[in-house]
Formats: C-alpha cells, sequence, structure tokens
C-alpha cells in the first residue's frame, strides 16, 4: 500500500487575504499627481451650454463640503467628522469616525471660473458651470499693396 503525503502551505491563507486585499481595489493612493485623481466617483455632461458635474455625497452636510474652480481645475473635498463618544458598549470595529473624499478634475473647454452655482439635495452635490463660447473661424481680408 502506497503512503500519500499531502504538504501543507502555512501561508496560504495569508496570501488569499494579501490577493484580496489589492484585488478589490480598497487599497488606494491617497497623494496621485495626474489631472483626475481623487475619490469621488462623479458625472460630468455638457446641457443648455453648461457643463454639470454631479458627485454623490450621502451623509455630508453643506458645510463639510469645500468647491473650488481655478484654471479649468474642479476641486471638490469634503470631511465629515464624528465626535459622539458613547460608553454604551465595548467596539470591535469603528469605521464611522472621520470621512473624506476629495476629487481633482480638469474640467473640458472653458469655463467661467467666478459663476458657479451648486446645490445639494439628498446627498448628491450638483454643479452647474457656464462654459464660454468657442471663437469660431472667421475668414481674413488680405489687402493689396
Amino acid at each position: 500500500m502506497a503512503n500519500i503525503v499531502v504538504r501543507r502551505d502555512p501561508f496560504t491563507g495569508m496570501r488569499q487575504v494579501m490577493d484580496r486585499l489589492f484585488d478589490e481595489s480598497f487599497f488606494r493612493p491617497i497623494h496621485t499627481h495626474s489631472w483626475d485623481e481623487g475619490t469621488l466617483p462623479v458625472d460630468v455632461y455638457e446641457r443648455d451650454g453648461k457643463l454639470q458635474v454631479r458627485a454623490s455625497l450621502p451623509g455630508f452636510d453643506k458645510d463639510d463640503i469645500g468647491i473650488e474652480v481655478h484654471e479649468g481645475v474642479l476641486s471638490i473635498n469634503a470631511k465629515h467628522t464624528t465626535e459622539d463618544e458613547t460608553d454604551e458598549g465595548r467596539y470591535y470595529r469603528r469605521e464611522r469616525h472621520i470621512n473624506s473624499v476629495s476629487r481633482r478634475i480638469a474640467l473640458p473647454g472653458v469655463v467661467h471660473d467666478a459663476e458657479v452655482d451648486a446645490e445639494l439635495t439628498n446627498g448628491v452635490l450638483t454643479l452647474s458651470l457656464p462654459l464660454q463660447e468657442q471663437p469660431q473661424p472667421r475668414q481674413i481680408e488680405i489687402r493689396e499693396s
């Protein structure tokens, strides 16, 4: 009768956890240097001559959100801190204490920096930015000398 020997790798469980950690994209770099950076998903589209930006910010108040448009780059920052300390039990996991998201986006087209309309309704931030009219080509007349 033959003996079957099965060797067990003691690091299999740890490898599976690490693979899952990096595959599920919940490890994200905090600071990347690109024109489209951050952790806040947004929709950017054009309607009626205005650039529309929508971002989901559930749980954030308008005082928690900062918006800036400068030289064609839109920056949205939101930070919410829960300061409720309770002694009602023993925490096994506490993940809701500080919540922050941010996003920097290079906007398409030429946008007026000063004329931004922002509205927060049911956790959805909607920005409306008027686009400048694109210069139209014009015919150049040549003089005779």
